[in-house]
């Protein structure tokens, strides 16, 4: 079995300030990657082959921390990962930001708020391999399902959709609502088992990007999650605590790989551009494309300062998600950009920008979207309550 040790320098041969061993790791990947993408997004078909390779890296256990088993990287070096992996294969990336920001979040909790509860999931993690599922996207702060109360535990009755790798998972971490009798409604929060009798999978995903993330829908009827089950009570519909948590470290993860979608297009668009007439048009065609791809780098740079402040908070998450929307907007229109510099070629599948194009716009979809986020950014300008914007 290949490790990243495997892949990874020696240490001593290393200078301060060169890739991460992961990031080393992912680069070595992404030939491979690159070569089946096509196959995957044509065919609707989960990135399968390419989480066994990632498995088999050790990058599934890359972000638990060095103490309970696992790679000990940061959220920097988790990014960079991500981005790396995204020039190869968008939707491999993508897919795989759901489980590390999985891991990422309570491997932060562990580190600095000391939360011991999170210990025996990562220990998992580390020694089983195993790959965590979100349903974040489907959920967020309103939450989603139905959990009825039975002796020693809850009944769940739930449809979640956009489960990225849902076929490759072991664990979905979502939620389900639950109406007390003062009529109140929480959240409760728990690992659903993919194997277990009363989940299946639906296949309902068939996209216009993204293809190969293989994000179906996940339907859960009857399942049974004991009281000591639940990770968590949380009022639905108002942000909590941990989902500022969650948002401040998840966002920098997954807008890594847009940026890195778009950044393999821009290298693509220059490929084809030197092979024809430096007129002055390409000229300006190449410095907007670059322009906003500058832009797009800069605002991840920005989610990643935020998250590595380490203080989650309403604050960080206006910060994260003002760098989402930012680095959203500039990705999507470096990749235009490149597609009008690559020309008529670039209708071309064959030439990779056209799946490019098609990846990017999921950069609009994923929380907070852009009404929520403008009215979220000016309420906090404003000094006005976020607590039930999102």
């Amino acid at each position: 079995m290949t490790s990243i040790a495997s892949f990874a320098p020696d240490p001593a041969d290393q200078d301060i300030g060169q890739p991460a061993p992961i990031v080393e790791v992912a680069r070595g990947l992404n030939e491979v990657f690159a070569a089946k993408a096509e196959h995957y997004d044509e065919n609707d078909q989960f990135v399968a082959e390419n989480y066994a390779l990632l498995k088999d890296a050790g990058l599934v256990e890359a972000g638990v921390p060095r103490e309970l088993g696992g790679g000990g990287a940061e959220i920097g070096e988790l990014a960079e990962m991500l981005r790396v992996l995204a020039h190869g294969c968008g939707s491999t990336a993508l897919a795989f930001s759901m489980h590390t920001h999985q891991v990422a979040v309570p491997a932060w909790r562990w580190r600095h708020q000391k939360v011991a509860a999170v210990e025996p999931l990562l220990k998992r993690v580390a020694s089983e391999r195993l790959v965590l599922l979100s349903s974040g996207g489907s959920d967020w702060i309103a939450g989603s399902g139905s959990a009825t109360r039975v002796e020693g535990g809850y009944r769940i009755s739930a449809r979640k959709i956009f489960t990225s790798g849902a076929s490759a998972g072991d664990l979905l971490m979502t939620g389900a609502l639950f109406r007390e009798e003062d009529g109140a409604e929480k959240v409760l929060h728990f690992a659903a088992p993919m194997k277990a009798p009363e989940v299946r999978i639906e296949e309902t995903w068939r996209t216009l990007g993204m293809r190969g993330t293989g994000s179906h829908d996940v339907v859960i009827e009857g399942l049974f999650v004991p009281d000591g089950g639940v990770a968590l009570a949380r009022p639905a519909a108002r942000w909590h605590p941990l989902f500022q948590t969650i948002a401040t470290i998840a966002f920098p993860l997954i807008y890594a790989v847009y940026l890195g979608v778009a950044e393999s297009a821009r290298d693509i668009a220059l490929e084809s551009a030197r092979r024809r007439r430096q007129s002055s048009d390409v000229l300006e065609l190449a410095g907007r494309m670059d322009t906003s791809l500058r832009a797009a780098r800069l605002a991840h740079r920005s989610m990643v300062a935020s998250a590595e402040r380490n203080t989650p908070s309403a604050e960080s998450v206006n910060d994260v998600m003002i760098g989402r929307a930012l680095v959203a907007d500039h990705a999507i229109r470096a990749t235009e950009l490149a597609m009008e510099l690559a020309g008529g070629a670039s209708f071309y599948r064959r030439n990779g920008l056209e799946r490019r194009f098609r990846d990017i716009q999921g950069a609009r979809f994923h929380p907070l979207q852009a009404g929520p986020q403008a009215r979220y950014a000016g309420a906090f300008a404003l000094g006005q309550p976020v607590d039930e914007i999102f």
